[in-house]
This record gives C-alpha cells, sequence and structure tokens, in this order.
C-alpha cells in the first residue's frame, strides 16, 4: 500500500463526505455551539477553540476505531494466510471509496441501512455524552467529542472496511485519522454557520459533483498501482535481459581465453 497516496485520498473523502456530515452532525455543532456560555460565543476566538476541542475528541476515537479495524484485519490476514488476500482486501477497500461516492450522490440510498450497525453502541454511549452537557470547559469537550466519534455513521463504516482492508493497525489508524482530518474545515465552520452550511451541503446538485468527483477518485486509485506494477515489471524484464546478456558475454569470452 502507498501509505502517502492512500492518505491523500483518505483526507480527500473526508473533505467531500462532510456535505453527508454537516448534513448530520451540522445540527449537533450547532446546539453544542449555541449550548456554550455567553462568555465564550461570544469570543470568535474561544468559540473556535470549543468547536477544535469537540473535533479533536472525534477524531481521536475516528483513530481509536481504525487502530481496531486494522488489527482485525491483520489478524484475519495471518489466520487465513491467503496469499492474495492482500490484493483482494485492496479491491474491498477502493470499492468502499465506490460505494461513498455513489451513496453521497443519492444513486444508492439503500447504504443508509449501514448506519443501523452502530445503533447498540451508540445507545449505551449516548447517555454517557449527555453528562458532559452543558460543556463549559475544554476537558468537557474533548470528552464529549470522544463520545462523538462513534455515532453512527455510514459515511464512518465505509472508510473503517477500508482501514480494516490495511490489514495493518497503524496503517488502519493513520488512514482514519486523515479521514477525520478531512472532516475538520466543513465542520469548524458549522460552529459558526450551522443552518446556512446546512442548506448549501443538501443540494442535490452539490452531493451529486461530490460523488462523482470520490468514485473517480476511486477508479484513478486502482488504475494507479497497476502502472506502477506495469513498469516495475518492465524495468525487472529489461534488467534479467541485461543480465543474461552479460552472462553469455562473460562465458564467450571465457571460452575464447580457453
Amino acid at each position: 500500500m502507498d501509505s502517502p497516496a492512500t492518505l491523500t485520498s483518505a483526507f480527500i473523502l473526508g473533505l467531500f463526505t462532510t456535505l453527508h456530515c454537516v448534513g448530520m452532525c451540522g445540527g449537533i455543532i450547532g446546539a453544542l455551539s449555541l449550548g456554550l456560555p455567553t462568555s465564550i460565543r461570544d469570543n470568535k476566538i474561544n468559540l473556535l477553540f470549543f468547536v477544535a476541542t469537540y473535533n479533536a475528541g472525534r477524531i481521536i476515537s475516528y483513530g481509536l476505531a481504525g487502530l481496531i479495524a486494522g488489527a482485525i484485519g491483520a489478524s484475519a490476514m495471518a489466520s487465513t494466510g491467503f496469499e492474495q488476500g492482500h490484493h483482494i482486501l485492496q479491491y474491498i477497500g477502493l470499492g468502499m471509496m465506490i460505494a461513498v461516492g455513489l451513496y453521497l450522490s443519492g444513486w444508492l440510498p439503500q447504504l443508509a441501512r449501514v448506519e443501523r450497525i452502530g445503533m447498540p453502541v451508540w445507545k449505551r454511549l449516548e447517555p454517557i455524552g449527555r453528562k458532559f452537557l452543558p460543556v463549559s470547559n475544554p476537558l468537557k469537550a474533548v470528552a464529549y467529542g470522544l463520545i462523538w466519534g462513534w455515532l453512527p455513521c455510514g459515511m464512518v463504516y465505509f472508510v473503517l472496511i477500508w482501514a480494516l482492508s490495511t490489514s495493518n493497525a497503524i496503517q488502519g489508524a493513520l488512514l482514519m485519522l486523515a479521514f477525520g482530518l478531512g472532516t475538520v474545515p466543513t465542520l469548524l465552520a458549522a460552529g459558526f454557520m450551522a443552518s446556512q452550511l446546512m442548506q448549501f451541503a443538501r443540494n442535490p446538485k452539490i452531493r451529486s459533483v461530490a460523488g462523482i468527483l470520490i468514485i473517480i477518485m476511486a477508479v484513478a486509485t486502482l488504475f494507479i498501482p497497476m502502472e506502477h506494477q506495469h513498469n516495475h515489471g518492465t524495468q525487472d524484464g529489461t534488467t534479467n535481459q541485461n543480465s543474461d546478456h552479460s552472462q553469455h558475454m562473460n562465458h564467450t569470452d571465457h571460452s575464447h581465453h580457453h
């Protein structure tokens, strides 16, 4: 796996999928911002700090989830001992990116059912999160963000399957952290203008464009490694030919000496 390219893809995916996140979480951010003491809300720097702190907690939870998913993937790979397993998992990861694009565009709304998977966990965590409200200090903000990170979200689950496909705990965590960081700019802005952003995010044309771009990115990611492998194979072939030619020349020179 080409980590820099993969992490960049995850970040861009996070950036695009915030259209879905704002529709789902914009209200939460707006409510959290309004729930802050007036002294914090009236100071834009303080407000930005608290909104950033919520998001820091959320991203830490994403990283932890990615770590667990990557470890499960690694364990599954080790137990099966299937040589081609890594390639299959990579295709699954790309399949998840395409699924995100289709879901965001509104062409595959059935994928919303995926969100039900996390409901049992959320039912246990949500009452804990409520204990941190109203958020009055940075520690409470981080704690609430940590809980918020486990809110059932189809987009997060698709990226988690991608993290699982890395079959590596650290790579899984980094992938989820990159995705989380990609969601930050929009959700930071949502802390200041939630209603305007939610209106923009629910525009079907905007969502379709973002979905198509994600699908194009997934297809491009599929072909780049193939091109790399082809070039690598060509180089190996050339090296082998040169080696064979060199051996043949040495053998000829040796015969002449005799």
